[in-house]
């Protein structure tokens, strides 16, 4: 398996949990879980990812760049999440702010598998892509909470 194989595998989580957690309404139980499952697949996700894929591309001119971008919309999430947090789930501004996270989610997703993916891939040998992605599944797990 290589980095980006690994890191698809999250992406498709991400993914699904953004869109179940839109599709819920008001102070239930399955909005809280949906989104504590959420926030906690993007925050396992991004740890791992900004350590053993933009860490290693920064080192890289042509890397820089997309990094930076990467990095930047990551900080977005985060901003949102903060957000979430903050404001009562039952409150319709709570909904409005979880689409714009999952529109964020999405986009960057969509980003990173059509375009970073291919740049970073130009960048990396396919040693390095091997070595990273056990990398990433380590550290990944460390954070990752079981969904039962």
């Amino acid at each position: 398996m290589n980095i980006f194989e690994a890191l698809r595998e999250s992406h498709e989580q991400q993914r699904s949990l953004a869109q179940k957690l839109i599709a819920t309404s008001g102070m239930s139980d399955e909005r809280k879980q949906l989104f504590e499952l959420l926030k906690n697949e993007l925050y396992a996700h991004s740890v791992a990812e900004d350590r053993y894929l933009y860490i290693p591309l920064m080192f890289d001119d042509v890397g820089l760049g997309i990094t930076r971008h990467a990095l930047a919309e990551h900080h977005e999430m985060d901003e949102l999440i903060e957000k979430l947090e903050e404001t009562d789930m039952s409150n319709p501004s709570w909904l409005a702010t979880a689409k714009q996270l999952s529109e964020t989610v999405h986009h960057h997703l969509k980003e990173e598998e059509h375009t970073f993916f291919q740049q970073a891939g130009k960048i990396l040998s396919d040693r390095e892509k091997e070595s990273l992605a056990q990398k990433y599944l380590k550290e990944y797990g460390k954070y990752k909470i079981s969904e039962t």
